[in-house]
């Protein structure tokens, strides 16, 4: 029996879309489904400064297929020489709508993040006077911190601190994988949301490990235990307004994908309306879907949600997308959940 879902068209609040060859090969894959985007700023170089973001943007907009609605919302990338002024003056004109905390050497791109805390409070400040939200990568990166507890310490040692010290301050812990992290979005009071990757309501540690080292679901941060990954469908289908959908889909060419010293990221943009779908049919939650996707981000972004509505479908064969896109930089494997999947979107 065919079942249907309409909702209103989805955004991506946590987004990597890269440059030059590799944009112009992944952006449609995001472009298919949803209306708008958080976008990473963590090139190489990073986007710092307004300019460098108002140049991003450009470039993002032009390499948009023909005929595509979709707006890129720009952010910086916090350094310990951000300028408060300049931030104040990109968030007036409308151009970012978020700054982006990387701890030093966190994941992909982060080396220009952050070391000294103390560096960067007069920017914390200003973002709090003006309601800019920060987007945060929870995870320390202290080397006796086991990869596994980086985002709980994290929360205790850097996260709780800043907030405590920058009242105002408005903050989306991105791609939160622990049940320490729900825990905490759930005691944050409204000005703290959360927002969960598709994979990672998908993927436990075992699934990157068992049976030989899966490259593809390597991602940072790294998936933990099962009982984390429980927490985090317990939140994202619990139609709390605090948490939303932020896939944080990485590309990565496969060739640095299956390395020696594999790159961390999965790719989900193709096909993470159909895995939602999916996650939210098997935890009885159809019903806040549009929540979790459409309407929760929107809200603590303060902007409208899209008007545009997207349906889904589920039928009784699985839907099928591409093993691989094949970008001017070299071919980007989509993320493969291991499972069928009979939900399809009918745009």
């Amino acid at each position: 029996m065919t079942q249907t879902l309409a909702i209103r068209r989805p955004d991506d609040w946590h987004l990597h879309l890269r440059d030059g060859a590799m944009l112009a090969g992944i952006l449609p894959e995001s472009t298919r489904h949803f209306a708008r985007a958080i976008i990473m700023p963590n090139l190489v170089p990073p986007v710092v400064t307004a300019a460098d973001a108002r140049a991003y943007r450009d470039r993002i907009l032009a390499a948009r297929p023909k005929g595509a609605d979709f707006t890129p919302l720009m952010t910086l990338y916090l350094t310990e020489t951000t300028d408060p002024a300049d931030v104040a003056a990109a968030a007036a004109e409308g151009l970012v709508h978020a700054v982006k905390l990387y701890p030093a050497g966190a994941t992909t791109n982060s080396n220009s993040g952050v070391r000294d805390f103390d560096k960067v409070r007069g920017v914390l400040e200003t973002m709090a006077e003006i309601g800019l939200p920060l987007c945060v990568h929870g995870e320390v990166t202290t080397p006796e911190v086991d990869i596994f507890d980086r985002e709980a310490v994290f929360i205790d040692t850097v996260l709780d601190p800043i907030r405590q010290a920058t009242a105002g301050l408005r903050v989306v812990m991105e791609h939160i994988t622990t049940k320490q992290g729900v825990a905490y979005a759930r005691a944050g009071g409204s000005d703290l949301a959360a927002t969960i990757t598709t994979h990672h309501l998908i993927l436990n540690r075992n699934h990157i490990l068992v049976g030989g080292i899966k490259p593809h679901y390597y991602c940072l941060p790294v998936a933990k235990r099962e009982e984390h990954r429980l927490a985090l469908r317990e939140a994202a289908t619990s139609g709390e307004a605090r948490f939303f959908l932020g896939t944080d889909s990485a590309p990565h060419i496969d060739a640095l994908k299956e390395h020696a010293c594999g790159c961390a990221g999965c790719f989900t943009a193709t096909n993470t309306l159909q895995l939602l779908a999916h996650v939210f049919d098997e935890q009885g939650a159809l019903d806040r879907l549009e929540a979790f996707a459409s309407l929760n981000g929107p809200a603590f972004y303060r902007l409208p949600p899209n008007a545009a509505r997207i349906t889904l479908q589920k039928l009784p064969e699985p839907a099928a997308w591409p093993e691989k896109i094949a970008t001017g930089a070299g071919p980007v494997t989509v993320f493969n959940p291991g499972f069928p999947v009979y939900w399809h979107v009918r745009d």
